[in-house]
């Protein structure tokens, strides 16, 4: 037998005041039996039915479940990579307190709603890493992803290149089984949209051939807004301050091609539940079955003898004293 619920240092203090106070009541009922010179048995009576009824709700309450059975569930698999963009304008701060801020409290937000998934980080600017492999160990990814910072990379600017080839890499490793072919890959790319690259197309069309499905956030506003470098903002090559803006379409367009979809963070919205919607909405991935012990919770029957019991204390009457 198991228990849902476990005593507590409050249930123990009510159940000690309770017992004290009761102890006090029968003292006193004694106390006026003896003084009419007779003997209370007919207390006892009372005594034990309440005490019993007292124990029925306590156990109840603490919730005794048995009778153990097998019970079939079954969970969605699917291998998703998180892309991180840690390009220097992912530092821009139209959304508070930064575009790659944000982009961490989203992150790990996502993390948090796939727990039968194993989820990888990759990030990227003019290069792209494997930060944490595929895992199931949520807490390692949500660590890996507070320790994210743009000049974990020495970059210069953004090219989406490098981690579509990273991503084509990593999927096609892990073979071409019935199962694995089966089971949805997933490639959530989080960016700002300032792609300097080329042949993206190219090997989107190699992402769709593998069935690996991109989905793209953007984060940022269209306004846009300068680059903290220090105590400065960033400059180009002639004096003057760069304003970086989100540039969706690029994102768009890669989404559209590997049967994904585009979502957006800005200032005053944040989809992530859509994208989060629309990856668990994804048709055709292995669906593995697993087989658990489970128990019953039978609180019903010591409460129902509870009740019967009170019942019967309301019912019967004992006299005390007698004149």
């Amino acid at each position: 037998m198991t228990w849902y619920q476990t005593i507590t240092l409050l249930e123990i203090l009510f159940g000690a005041l309770f017992f004290g106070l009761y102890i006090g009541y029968l003292w006193r009922v004694q106390r006026v039996a003896q003084f009419f010179g007779q003997r209370p048995h007919g207390i006892w009576v009372k005594y034990v039915l309440r005490h019993l009824y007292l124990i029925l709700i306590v156990i109840a309450i603490l919730g005794p479940s048995f009778g153990a059975m097998k019970k079939e569930i079954k969970t969605i698999g699917k291998d998703l990579y998180i892309a991180v963009d840690l390009s220097a304008s992912m530092d821009a701060t139209d959304i508070q307190p930064s575009r790659l801020e944000k982009s961490k409290q989203e992150i790990e937000r996502l993390i948090t709603r796939f727990n039968s998934d194993r989820i990888g980080l990759m990030i990227f600017g003019d290069d792209a890493y494997i930060q944490s492999p595929l895992t199931y160990d949520q807490n390692a990814l949500q660590l890996y992803t507070r320790t994210l910072y743009t000049r974990l990379l020495p970059n210069t600017g953004t090219d989406y290149e490098p981690i579509l080839e990273l991503a084509v890499e990593k999927f096609g490793q892990l073979g071409n089984s019935p199962a694995a072919e089966q089971k949805a890959r997933v490639l959530v790319l989080v960016s700002d949209g300032e792609d300097f690259g080329e042949n993206v197309e190219q090997l989107a069309e190699q992402l769709r051939e593998q069935n690996i499905r991109v989905f793209t956030l953007g984060v940022g506003t269209t306004e846009g807004s300068r680059i903290p470098q220090g105590n400065r903002f960033k400059r180009d090559n002639d004096g003057n301050i760069i304003v970086t803006k989100l540039n969706p379409e690029p994102l768009v367009k890669l989404a559209e091609l590997t049967n994904g979809q585009y979502f957006e963070v800005n200032d005053r919205i944040s989809e992530v539940s859509r994208l989060v919607s629309a990856i668990n909405n994804i048709e055709g991935e292995l669906r593995e079955s697993k087989t658990i012990d489970v128990t019953a919770n039978k609180y019903v029957y010591p409460l129902a003898l509870a009740l019967i019991l009170i019942l019967l204390d309301a019912l019967i009457t004992i006299k005390i004293v007698r004149i």
